[in-house]
């Protein structure tokens, strides 16, 4: 353990930076999830493009507050929309 002043604020502030970006990791993992149950029921476009909303807008924000890296963020919302357009177009 630090004894050092600084040591132990650096250490506080480690704490509360990890429970934060834990929270942001569970909320941007759940909206993907949500966005990917959404594609396997076929729901409507409607329902599609809002999960898709809610999900890249926690994803961009995720990577530009530095939680995930910005092209791993970048990236999924890539993917995910790739997704739902293939599906919006097949049906």
């Amino acid at each position: 353990m630090a004894n050092h002043k600084s040591a132990l604020k650096r250490h506080r502030q480690s704490l509360e930076r990890r429970l934060r970006n834990r929270v942001v990791k569970t909320q941007v993992k759940n909206a993907v999830k949500g966005v990917h149950q959404a594609i396997e029921q076929n729901s409507d476009p409607e329902a599609l493009r809002s999960a898709l909303k809610a999900a890249s807008s926690m994803l961009s924000r995720a990577g530009v507050k530095g939680t995930i890296h910005k092209r791993n963020a970048a990236r999924k919302i890539s993917r995910l929309t790739r997704k739902v357009n293939a599906l919006n177009a097949a049906q």
